[in-house]
């Protein structure tokens, strides 16, 4: 059987990177596959680790070749999903997780209406603000867009599977855990598969 995908979307800010890294220590056989981003990496991030930072000319060239399976410009930042490593573990069985926004989730729904599909919500927007304001890595006038921007991915919650609050982390990561192990005890049948007799 193929792998599962794993679609996790949330406003900026939200804490989707911290839940995805912890449920990756807790759970084996999960793959994340790594972004390609023309943003400034911020202090702490690591080029191969966190994304694959490249310049707009290098990004532009890539997506003439089709090498993303979903891209999207964000922030005034342009990010995207590489197809060929995530297809390879997905084909070997593997559990794959893509951490993207709510534009590049709608565009690998339309190729992979198989994928489970997760949003991470903010308690509020008043919390979700603090937190970004908290991190330190955006000027006022980049936090005013990042919160006019989740107002709007907010509305998008109805074109996933499963909704998390991360009000805590440790609830948002048992939550996140509890879907993964559920969509792998989850019944499918491939086209070729042959029932199993109960006798």
């Amino acid at each position: 059987m193929p792998g599962l995908l794993f679609v996790i979307s949330g406003p900026s800010g939200v804490g989707k990177s911290t839940v995805r890294k912890e449920v990756m220590e807790r759970c084996d056989g999960l793959r994340y596959s790594i972004s390609y981003t023309t943003r400034v990496p911020r202090p702490g991030e690591h080029d191969a680790l966190d994304y694959y930072f490249v310049n707009d000319e290098v990004f532009q060239k890539m997506k003439e070749n089709g090498e993303f399976i979903e891209w999207a410009i964000v922030h005034g930042n342009c990010y995207g999903t590489p197809r060929k490593k995530m297809e390879e573990w997905l084909g070997s069985g593997l559990d794959v997780i893509l951490e993207i926004d709510v534009q590049g989730a709608m565009q690998v729904k339309k190729n992979y209406p198989q994928g489970i599909f997760v949003f991470i919500a903010p308690p509020s927007l008043k919390e979700l603000g603090e937190r970004l304001r908290g991190r330190k890595t955006d000027q006022e006038d980049g936090i005013y867009l990042r919160m006019t921007n989740a107002q709007l991915e907010m509305k998008s919650i109805q074109d996933y599977n499963y909704l998390i609050i991360n009000d805590t982390l440790e609830n948002a990561v048992y939550k996140f855990y509890s879907i993964i192990i559920a969509e792998r005890c989850r019944i499918r049948w491939s086209d070729d598969a042959q029932k199993i007799p109960l006798e």
